[in-house]
């Protein structure tokens, strides 16, 4: 059941002012790698699967956001979106869009080897592949899995198959890898991708999160200085990372200081789960649920209402330096990165 009339795209925005034209969708909350920072060696449980949201209604939820919302990404993203056999429908789907968007993807880069040229004939445009290590054994701790030669295969697979740019994300953490960030930047450099350093969130499965043992961007910054000189680039916009380019090359690293310089005064981001809850913040203490909503017959200007008031309520920051911060109950694998 559909809205009647013409329709005008309105951009989406909350009582502060920040217009949310940064999709992320999580297509699935299951993982085939289970990183002590994120959830438990055992993993977690899983949502049944009819409580995901069906390609009818992810089709029909992205029509909305691109047509009436003013979204211009979608960033697909889970658990690991890779798990999804469909991953190519999927990404078509978001690439026939009218206006269309830019399609992008976050993943651990597990099987992506095999399936980059695919992905970017189905439409994406860009990738973002987690690596926080080059050394086989701390994978192995950080991931509990054997797979870090497929990981960097998979990154050369997306450069070769002109997926631009290439990103690969990295979280520090103090005295597993942190010693390994000049080594990252020389490495990053060698293989044409951009690296990004992010803090570490208390987004953890476990509630682990121990702000004396995260990385800060300062601690970032004073490691590489002994190694690199890197000059700040302007135009930051809304974009989460600070960038800098190593003087003397055209490379460029990323810092996101998520938790000790939060950006969220400029945040563009809504969030959308695999069981279709929309979210305007990572931290969140509240969802909207668009699934429901798509199962009860309720029409596109219903939705877009429901929508727009849950943006509309976004909060002015995440507050995790806040003394009353409360981690959200769902870790960052059930909400999407």
């Amino acid at each position: 059941m559909t809205g009647s009339g013409p329709v005008v795209a309105r951009p989406a925005s909350d009582s502060f002012g920040r217009v949310a034209t940064d999709l992320r969708v999580s297509l699935t909350d299951r993982c085939n790698l289970r990183c002590s920072y994120c959830m438990p060696a055992e993993g977690l449980s899983w949502l049944p699967r009819d409580e995901l949201l069906t390609n009818d209604e992810l089709a029909r939820l992205l029509r909305l956001a691109t047509t009436r919302l003013g979204v211009t990404t979608i960033r697909l993203t889970g658990g690991e979106p890779m798990l999804r056999p469909d991953l190519e429908v999927l990404i078509g789907l978001a690439a026939a869009l009218d206006p269309r968007p830019t399609v992008a993807l976050t993943t651990n880069g597990i099987g992506l080897a095999g399936r980059a040229v695919a992905l970017k004939q189905a439409g994406l445009d860009r990738i973002n592949v987690s690596l926080d290590t080059l050394r086989d054994d701390r994978f192995a701790t950080l991931t509990r899995r054997h797979r870090l030669d497929d990981v960097i295969a998979g990154i050369r697979a997306a450069r070769a198959a002109g997926l631009d740019p290439v990103k690969v994300n990295s979280v520090l953490m103090r005295g597993i890898n942190d010693d390994e960030a000049a080594e990252l930047v020389a490495w990053a450099g060698t293989e044409g991708v951009e690296l990004r350093f992010i803090e570490q969130m208390p987004l953890d499965a476990q509630h682990g999160w121990k702000r004396d043992r995260m990385v800060t961007a300062a601690e970032i910054q004073a490691s590489l200085a002994a190694h690199v000189t890197l000059v700040p680039l302007p135009g930051r916009g809304s974009a989460p990372a600070e960038r800098f380019r190593v003087a003397g090359s055209d490379q460029v690293i990323g810092i996101i200081a998520s938790v000790t310089q939060p950006f969220c005064g400029a945040c563009d981001r809504v969030r959308l789960t695999a069981d279709g809850q929309l979210r305007s913040c990572l931290f969140s203490m509240k969802e909207s649920d668009l699934r429901g909503a798509l199962r009860d017959g309720s029409s596109d200007d219903e939705i877009e209402a429901r929508w727009r008031a849950c943006l509309a309520a976004k909060l002015p920051g995440h507050g995790i330096n806040d003394p009353t911060f409360l981690q959200p109950p769902r870790p960052m694998s059930a909400i999407g990165g």
